[in-house]
């Protein structure tokens, strides 16, 4: 690809997953896991925590490699579709400017640190009235590829700041709500979970249509890729500081600051070729 031999002249892959990005490679892994997980779950009903992530766990020195395996479970089909959903437009995008062996690396490394974030700011959150809430609770269970995907989001924010891209916030409000609703009235909890996964799914797959009309369900946001961090957290956190949302805040900051440093030292080495990509990139 032109845009990544403009970084690096990686060699070329050879083999079978030659043929496979590291995006899909990525997004299958995912997959088998969460179904390989919930085969499992049938027969060791403690498996759940060998693989998520726990931050009395790690303070205390036990099940320290759920700091990586955490970033490959989910905690359900909408949420293993949501953020599969986001890696591969993120993922692909990222994958051509930095090149596969790079973007393999570092997913791994802003996995590992949204995991840390949650730790670190669970344990900080101790001292607070409301840390649980704003920060996640020590004792408080979490998976997901949320950490590494907004790592990638640091990194196209850093290097294509004024790229235009649409955020659907309609998904997000749905979630929140879903929420909510499922805890004022617990007793229509599961149709409030069917109604607002059926909602998430439609407002996903309305940006593929060809009506302009029928894509606005799902609330495009056109905003530039600097912009985009920070419309995904913020709110979220003002959130936090009254509901405490089932939510990891903090992996998606610490993926986010893990994405923002590595662009920034790309930006900086290679000043000439991001403003050549920046060009080519519209």
């Amino acid at each position: 690809m032109v845009i990544r031999r403009d970084f690096r002249r990686e060699q070329r892959p050879t083999g079978f997953f030659s043929r496979f990005s590291a995006t899909h490679l990525i997004i299958f892994i995912n997959v088998v896991a969460f179904f390989l997980f919930l085969v499992l779950s049938s027969f060791i009903s403690s498996i759940f925590d060998f693989v998520a992530i726990k931050p009395s766990f790690i303070l205390s020195g036990t099940y320290i490699w759920t700091v990586v395996t955490s970033v490959f479970m989910h905690g359900g089909f909408l949420h293993l579709f949501v953020n599969m959903f986001s890696l591969f437009f993120l993922g692909s995008l990222a994958e051509r400017i930095i090149g596969r062996k790079r973007f393999i690396w570092f997913y791994l490394v802003a996995g590992i640190f949204g995991s840390l974030f949650f730790v670190l700011f669970a344990y900080i959150g101790t001292y607070f009235s409301r840390g649980d809430f704003i920060f996640g609770g020590i004792d408080d269970f979490a998976v997901g590829a949320s950490g590494a995907i907004f790592g990638l989001l640091g990194i196209l924010a850093t290097l294509l700041p004024r790229k235009k891209i649409f955020l659907i916030v309609g998904p997000l409000i749905v979630i929140v709500l879903q929420f909510l609703l499922g805890k004022v009235f617990p007793s229509i909890s599961g149709v409030v979970d069917i109604v607002g996964t059926i909602l998430i799914f439609l407002m996903i797959f309305s940006m593929f249509s060809l009506n302009s009309s029928f894509r606005k369900i799902s609330m495009p946001l056109s905003l530039s890729f600097w912009l985009a961090p920070i419309v995904a957290i913020v709110p979220l956190l003002v959130i936090g500081f009254f509901v405490k949302l089932p939510i990891g805040n903090m992996a998606h900051l610490g993926g986010l600051v893990a994405g923002l440093i590595y662009g920034a030292y790309l930006r900086s080495k290679y000043q000439r070729k991001v403003k050549m990509l920046n060009r080519m990139i519209k």
